[in-house]
């Protein structure tokens, strides 16, 4: 299945009398940083409009009072969208790609969690790389068993360490010491960022919620 801007664009304008307005919102902002992904050169910034794609479809208003981490939401989002993907897109894009891309990125040091906590003295070497190593194995192993939960966690933790780097000014712009990270995790969230736009829209019964930030005509 094909699955870009090119070819969901066309397939939101047909769809979206039919489908519930915060729904057709939620995928027409998304699709248009998608589109800006594409239209641009620079990994940091395609990293970053494709990161914005992504929170565009699952980022929701809560009631007062309410208040959970992102990373929760969009855990609890991942989940929602494994279970509708009947076409388990998301399982054979990271299958296809594991070789190369994914692999590389999710063996990256620099976007674990464990690497950064030793470097700020919270983890001895040998417990970052025991911890490292053994998200490195469950990943391989969770891909193999096609447990797709396990191996999304994994890779959107790492995600979400580089989207943390880079959106918290933890990073130089175009810097040359993290072109692999950002060039992988760039190439990564380009297969899945469409696909998860695609579930989105083939079941737009489920709650996703109130998006944030509604428009008001102004």
């Amino acid at each position: 299945m094909d699955l870009n801007y090119q070819t969901l664009k066309p397939r939101h304008r047909e769809a979206r009398e039919s489908l519930p307005e915060e729904v057709s919102l939620r995928i027409h902002r998304a699709l248009s940083w998608l589109k800006a992904a594409n239209e641009d050169e620079h990994a940091d910034a395609k990293f970053i409009f494709l990161w914005i794609a992504f929170n565009a479809v699952y980022a929701q208003e809560f009631e007062s009072g309410v208040e959970l981490s992102e990373k929760r939401v969009f855990r609890d989002f991942l989940a929602r969208l494994l279970r509708l993907d009947d076409d388990d897109l998301i399982y054979n894009i990271t299958w296809e790609n594991y070789t190369g891309k994914v692999r590389l990125f999710i063996n990256n040091q620099y976007v674990s969690r464990p690497f950064w906590r030793f470097q700020n003295g919270a983890l001895s070497e040998i417990e970052w790389k025991r911890q490292f190593d053994g998200s490195c194995r469950a990943a391989s192993r969770a891909l193999a068993m096609k447990d797709t939960a396990v191996f999304i966690g994994i890779l959107f933790d790492r995600l979400y360490m580089l989207r943390n780097q880079l959106i918290h000014g933890g990073a130089t712009w175009e810097s040359n010491v993290n072109r692999d990270q950002v060039r992988d995790g760039t190439r990564t969230l380009e297969d899945i960022v469409p696909a998860i736009i695609h579930i989105v829209m083939e079941h737009p019964e489920e709650p996703w919620g109130a998006p944030s930030f509604p428009p008001t005509g102004h």
